[in-house]
């Protein structure tokens, strides 16, 4: 059985709701005792010491975390919580998955694909995580998987913004009918070109798979996001060939490599010629820390790679680097939550981003960066930004990896869709206080909201 996640909010439009005005926030660029203002589900205004208004709902956040919501810039909610169907994976290879999800999809139906991603979705906004990108499969002639997450997508719009890409999972060229599925998911609807040129039968091939989709995204001022050199082998080098379309097309900054994670064996002077590519096409780079630091390096071995993109290095070059969660429990891996807390920090590991700058870019990577790739214009805590919020229990950012804190709660545009009770450890040891709570402030309790 899947964890049953509910919001008080489920499958119905949000409806008009009061003022409010949160109180004693710490804000993730480290301003404290922050008061915010909400009308109209939109931030009105920020400051210490905010006067109540005549009917506003007050919130205490009592000190800890105010940020905007995670956000996941690569993940497939079709496959998500299809573990072990028909069978598990057992090299816990890529391409092993792959072959699952070849096999899996006969059998797929529209309903059990909403009732999965659905649940999923609950799972999300109970962690604070309104907006994912989520690549779908347009390989099945059906389009089953397309139909049912745009009726998702229209389900949890009014709590959850959920971006789709269309995903030729089996290679653009490879496939007979992808390219001319790829054209009809679009017109359907489905927001983003995707494609996989790493998985096309030759080089040539992949490179030839990445201009027709850069052309087809130009021609219709759509954006692009490729997994791309999802491999081992250092000659995958197809994120070139994407960063010189997307700079000839004038695509600059609506292309998205995905995994990249080829580079962590390149030479270092082929990524010293590679980098400055990326940054002038303007290019987002994603990594996906948990799925990358689990499937790549496979046939290593040792000393193995660590299988990950050069994170530091990208964001060195200017290029902007979102961390994706990819995959929860499907055939690629069997774990995971809709945690971007848990992404950040497995992030955080692999890279060896250990300084506080580091740290904090890594909380970067699942908030403010990811709505980057998403081009989400209303994420943020500034006037004027939609009120998407979420309150952690912890003082700053890096405290809040740290401790992969509790989401105390979750706002929708200026309403509460999901509340946390704090977490807290209670101690009766010999010649201690008989209760210590841990994870807490002096003095500071659950946050309280009233008139």
């Amino acid at each position: 059985m899947f964890l049953a996640v509910r919001s008080a909010i489920a499958h119905h439009r949000l409806p008009a709701m009061r003022p409010t005005l949160i109180r004693h926030a710490t804000l993730v660029d480290g301003r404290r005792d922050q008061d915010l203002r909400i009308v109209d589900g939109r931030i009105a205004e920020i400051g210490p010491g905010l006067a109540a208004t005549e009917g506003a709902e007050l919130i205490d956040a009592r000190g800890w975390l105010l940020s905007a919501p995670f956000v996941d810039a690569h993940f497939h909610l079709d496959s998500t919580l299809s573990y072990g169907l028909p069978r598990v994976n057992r090299s816990g290879t890529l391409l092993e998955g792959i072959a699952l999800w070849g096999e899996l999809k006969p059998a797929l139906t529209q309903q059990a694909l909403v009732e999965r991603a659905l649940a999923y979705c609950d799972w999300a906004v109970a962690r604070g995580l309104l907006a994912i990108r989520s690549h779908v499969d347009v390989c099945d002639d059906r389009l089953l998987a397309v139909e049912a997450l745009l009726q998702v997508r229209e389900t949890v719009k009014p709590w959850l913004d959920l971006q789709l890409v269309a995903f030729p999972q089996d290679g653009l060229l490879r496939s007979p009918t992808a390219l001319a599925n790829l054209r009809r998911a679009l017109d359907r609807g489905v927001d983003v070109v995707g494609g996989i040129p790493h998985f096309e039968r030759t080089m040539a091939d992949g490179a030839e798979s990445v201009r027709l989709l850069c052309e087809l995204a130009a021609e219709r001022g759509l954006r692009v996001d490729m997994h791309c050199d999802e491999s081992d082998d250092p000659l995958s080098r197809h994120v070139e060939t994407l960063a010189a379309q997307a700079h000839r097309l004038g695509l600059h900054g609506r292309v998205t490599g995905s995994h990249l994670t080829s580079m962590h064996g390149m030479d270092d002077y082929y990524v010293s010629k590679l980098l400055p590519l990326m940054a002038e096409a303007g290019l987002h780079a994603v990594a996906n820390p948990l799925i990358n630091i689990t499937l790549q390096g496979r046939h290593d071995g040792y000393p193995r790679r660590r299988g990950m993109t050069r994170v530091p290095e990208l964001m060195a070059a200017g290029v902007n680097v979102a961390f994706g969660h990819d995959c929860v429990m499907d055939p690629w891996y069997a774990l995971g939550s809709g945690d971007m807390l848990e992404v950040a920090q497995m992030g955080l590991h692999v890279a060896q981003m250990t300084s506080q700058a580091q740290m904090r870019a890594c909380f970067d990577a699942v908030t403010t960066n990811a709505a980057r790739v998403l081009g989400l214009e209303h994420h943020g805590v500034e006037v004027g930004k939609a009120a998407d919020l979420v309150l952690l229990q912890a003082r700053d950012p890096v405290e809040a990896i740290r401790l992969r804190a509790t989401r105390l709660w979750v706002m929708r545009r200026g309403r509460v869709v999901a509340r946390c009770a704090p977490a807290e450890a209670v101690l009766d040891l010999p010649g201690r206080p008989a209760a210590v709570d841990w994870t807490r402030q002096p003095g500071a309790g659950a946050p309280e909201a009233g008139r």
